[in-house]
């Protein structure tokens, strides 16, 4: 069944009694030192130093993105027992800021580089010492600056304001882009397994305290048909730690032991196969170890928005976009807003539905930010009520505002 319902300059399209999502399963996580990972955290942290910065001094986030950040990897040797850094990595900030509001300065690149190399010495400290970073940052105004007479267009005020009045989002909230925000619930029993599996190697957990030669450069490639569990999995170890094949060996048996047990907890009664490190070639002493935990020490690059999705996972069967939701300005990109709220609806409209619901928000670039240009909400329950639909979504739109005080405030973690 289909309804649509236009109301206050957006388009609702509710569907109903749509199929659930078959069983089969493809999904995709990378864990916290993927090069790809770096990238997207590094530039999520950048905004969030910026704009921190920026609500102290102006009381307001002034316009900035970090989106476009990438890191180059760097060169080392590594050897049983040892291993040293031979080339930086390479931190490119490509972005663009405001350098100044009312005549003061903000010191954005002072900012930047405290802030990546605090990154660098929380998530890989190995590389701390060892980066090259490049400023690319501007504030060039965007297109639509057209020059009539000796009148300054408002737009080249956007990134040089006077003061924050001249933050047209101060009057009202439009949006940056035409663009779209995706979200899905709930997660099936395998898409949650593959985040915690990920999470467990990668992150801070009783198995990486207990074992430090656990890299964190972790990635998961995994496939479920609904029955059975198939998983290609790579879990770097650092080489200080690891002294002969032997033990690199029996590291390698002891996290492919952990994961059945985690499978035998997570996927109850499911055959599940684990292949680990699979470029392996123990015997020419072609393994991964590394000296860091992670390949950006040798040759590996990092891109915003190539790592996971703003729900933490790469799911190809799901509805999902290729947006680069860090380093987004949080005030009004949508690229960033919308796909935070769309995965908070469709969570909320799973659990008043007790079925799976998608949500895709549609933006259309100078509209304002709580009026998409075409909502589209698809439920796979039959007797879903319109009006409790339409509530939901309401309550979601209205509330970028309190959204946007939850980024900047660090109560959002974009995984």
């Amino acid at each position: 069944m289909r309804k649509t319902i236009t109301t206050e300059g957006r388009r609702l399209t509710i569907e109903t009694g749509i199929p659930e999502p078959d069983a089969t399963t493809i999904v995709e996580r990378k864990g916290l030192g993927h090069p790809d990972t770096l990238a997207d955290h590094l530039a999520e942290r950048l905004s969030r130093a910026y704009s921190h910065h920026t609500v102290q001094r102006f009381g307001a986030v002034l316009h900035h993105n970090f989106d476009k950040l990438a890191l180059l990897g760097g060169a080392s040797e590594v050897r049983y027992g040892a291993g040293r850094m031979t080339a930086p990595v390479r931190v490119l900030v490509n972005g663009r800021a405001a350098p100044m509001c009312g005549g003061e300065k903000i010191p954005v690149e002072e900012i930047v580089e405290a802030e990546v190399r605090a990154f660098f010495a929380e998530r890989l400290p190995e590389v701390s010492d060892h980066l090259d970073i490049t400023f690319n940052i501007t504030s060039n105004s965007s297109p639509g600056a057209v020059l009539t007479g000796d009148a300054v267009p408002d737009r080249t005020r956007w990134f040089n304001p006077r003061s924050v009045d001249d933050l047209r989002e101060r009057r009202v909230r439009l949006s940056n882009d035409t663009s779209l925000g995706t979200g899905w619930a709930p997660e099936n029993a395998f898409e949650s397994f593959v985040r915690e599996l990920v999470n467990h190697f990668s992150g801070e957990s009783d198995f990486t305290l207990s074992h430090a030669w656990c890299g964190s450069d972790v990635k998961l490639m995994g496939y479920w048909d609904g029955e059975q569990a198939d998983v290609v999995l790579c879990v770097p170890q650092k080489s200080r730690h690891v002294d002969s094949r032997a033990e690199y060996v029996r590291n390698a048996e002891t996290v492919l032991a952990e994961c059945h047990r985690m499978a035998a907890l997570r996927l109850p009664g499911a055959p599940a196969r684990f292949r680990l490190n699979a470029r392996d070639v123990p015997e020419k002493d072609e393994l991964y170890l590394t000296h860091t935990g992670s390949s950006i020490e040798s040759g590996d690059e990092g891109v915003v928005g190539r790592g996971n999705r703003v729900n933490g996972l790469i799911t190809p069967l799901r509805p999902m976009n290729l947006e680069g939701a860090n380093g987004k300005n949080p005030v009004y990109h949508v690229g960033k807003l919308y796909n935070i709220a769309a995965q908070r609806l469709a969570q909320r409209l799973h659990e008043a539905t007790d079925g799976h619901a998608e949500v895709h928000l549609v933006s259309t670039t100078g509209q304002r930010l709580d009026q998409p240009w075409r909502i589209l909400i698809r439920l796979s329950s039959p007797d879903a009520e319109a009006d409790k639909v339409q509530a939901l979504v309401a309550e979601a739109l209205e509330g970028f505002p309190a959204l946007t005080d939850e980024l900047v405030s660090d109560g959002i973690v974009l995984s």
